[in-house]
């Protein structure tokens, strides 16, 4: 293809510099994204951990729960301090509350994908990571959308 000319959708050579000219438009979101994704793997370990330590004690469902908790507050903090530094306002409590409330839908997903697992598959009852890795990705992006929009929102200049 010479230079300067465009290629059609369905031509050879379009989907790499399609996705490169998306990729540099939304590179500071592309970024941001990446944070947020490594957080929640820090999350995930932190999910699965407690799961495993609890289960025998108060059952899977109530350690998929108390794990939630715990593993949400963790990325809360480091979402706070890495992912969106800087951004969003009031109190860290404040923040915090509306952190949990705005991610309630990535909740239903996320503990609901767990639990229909946990509960019907035996493999994830037997296996509880599959249940949990099911449901971080079921509520992942829901997350980061709230996240973004409600909780870590940029200040109105004006």
């Amino acid at each position: 293809m010479p230079d300067g000319a465009l290629a059609s959708p369905g031509a050879p050579g379009y989907v790499a510099p399609m996705l490169r000219s998306l990729f540099d438009r939304h590179r500071a979101l592309a970024f941001e994204f990446l944070r947020f994704g490594t957080v929640g793997s820090i999350g995930f370990l932190i999910d699965t951990g407690i799961v495993y330590g609890l289960r025998y004690w108060i059952g899977l469902i109530g350690a998929g729960l108390a794990s939630y908790l715990v593993a949400a507050t963790v990325t809360w903090a480091l979402n706070r301090a890495w992912t969106f530094r800087g951004r969003g306002h009031g109190s860290m409590l404040r923040q915090w509350a509306t952190f949990l409330a705005a991610n309630s839908l990535g909740f239903l997903l996320n503990r609901g994908t767990y639990a229909a697992l946990v509960l019907a598959v035996p493999l994830c009852a037997a296996y509880p990571v599959l249940a949990t890795a099911a449901g971080t990705g079921a509520g992942m992006f829901v997350n980061f959308g709230l996240s973004r929009r409600l909780v870590f929102r940029r200040r109105s200049t004006g």
